[in-house]
């Protein structure tokens, strides 16, 4: 007897439920190395007789795994797609694809989109060529930004008047102020970033000239790894910056050890306690005094301006050297002593930030008397007060009276 080589080699038989989005189902028996689009044609042919005198009926259906939500593709197997016996498919029209526009609507939409263009720099100049010429004053250009720092600065002028009043009441001001002064000693090894230090030591780069620059370049890892490889052959790389030298480091180190050490003495009065309490805050206003921007120094210097006037004008523009250069040029106003002068105590502002409760117990606090007099003359160390826990939310609150005020 002969049979078939195509029935000795035929697949298992699969049994499939197809559905349709109408809502017709049956079944479908299909050898598993049938393909997709032959089963397709199949269910066609079940489904909707005649549709297949148009080919494009079977490319415009597709038939999807109901379990998997997979649409089957046309080229593979049954087999191929993981079909298993007594799946269900569902066999639904492709959506038509949306109509090409039309020439004319083709055409108004890029006549839209040219209105819509943004002038370029002639057709600018064109249409104000015949506008009166307007000389704008550079300065009233930066008196909004420096509105808030300027009255910032009058505020923490009156506030440290205040908290040095207040904290001299106390008892044991002397040795408040002693420790204080220690916290600032203490506070000045600690200002560079340590973390930002040993990424560069382990870099290969000596401690004090990686301090130096990152010092110089605001504690930026990046910056000062390209300033060392800059001047890795500079004979005054290892110079300290001004106002910085070990000799002078030490010999406050020394100073304020020595008064740690001595302590009040049992027979001083009143009128000495005084007298030494005086001679602390004086110390702590030399420690802060205000430290330009070394970058910013030469840079201005270069441009013919001696080092007094490049002092004074960094300080009054907060270390900023562009607005310096403009203060510099123009009619060099605020004065460097319009920034020794405080806040009108009687003004709304002032009362409203002496009635805040945080305010009040801050003000008790030396560390904010030290934050308030750090900001006077370096606002570059702000963020740093801000971000600390016990003098963060006193500026906080100051900063939010400021702005409240400053709206109505």
């Amino acid at each position: 007897m002969f049979v078939q080589e195509e029935k000795i080699f035929a697949g298992k038989v699969l049994r499939l439920h197809v559905c349709t989005m109408e809502g017709a189902e049956w079944l479908e028996e299909v050898p598993e190395d049938t393909t997709v689009e032959k089963l397709k044609e199949r269910c066609l042919k079940h489904c909707v007789p005649g549709s297949l005198e148009d080919p494009k009926t079977v490319t415009h259906h597709k038939l999807i795994h109901a379990t998997s939500e997979k649409v089957l593709t046309d080229t593979k197997t049954v087999l191929e797609e993981n079909i298993q016996d007594r799946d269900v498919l569902l066999l639904i029209k492709k959506r038509a694809p949306p109509p090409l526009p039309k020439m004319a609507d083709v055409s108004a939409e890029e006549k839209r989109k040219q209105e819509q263009k943004a002038p370029d720099k002639d057709a600018i100049l064109k249409a104000t060529a015949n506008l009166p010429s307007r000389n704008v004053d550079r300065t009233v250009a930066h008196h909004n930004m420096r509105d808030f720092q300027t009255e910032l600065r009058k505020i923490l002028v009156s506030l440290i008047e205040v908290a040095q009043k207040l904290l001299a009441l106390n008892p044991d001001a002397v040795e408040l102020f002693k420790k204080a002064n220690a916290m600032l000693d203490e506070d000045e090894e600690d200002r560079v970033d340590e973390i930002a230090l040993r990424q560069l030591t382990e870099m290969g780069f000596p401690e004090s000239r990686a301090v130096k620059a990152l010092r110089l370049n605001h504690m930026s890892v990046t910056q000062a790894m390209e300033w060392l490889i800059e001047h890795a052959d500079d004979p005054t790389v290892d110079a300290p910056l001004p106002g910085q030298t070990p000799s002078e480091a030490t010999a406050e180190a020394g100073a304020s050890s020595a008064e740690a050490a001595a302590g009040p003495s049992s027979e001083a009065g009143g009128e000495e306690a005084k007298d030494e309490l005086t001679e602390i805050f004086k110390k702590i206003r030399r420690k802060r005094e205000f430290r330009p921007d070394p970058r910013a120094v030469i840079a201005l210097m270069e441009m013919g301006f001696d080092e007094k006037e490049v002092v004074d004008a960094l300080r009054v523009n907060n270390n900023q050297q562009n607005a310096a250069c403009e203060w510099l040029l123009g009619d060099r106003k605020p004065s460097p002593e319009d920034l020794d002068k405080g806040i009108d105590t009687n003004s709304p502002l002032f009362q409203a930030i002496l009635e805040n409760p945080v305010v009040q117990l801050g003000l008790t606090n030396p560390k904010t008397l030290l934050a308030f007099e750090d900001m006077l003359e370096n606002p570059l160390n702000s963020t740093q007060w801000m971000n600390d826990p016990e003098t963060g939310p006193v500026m906080l609150q100051i900063s939010r009276i400021f702005q409240t005020l400053n709206r109505t």
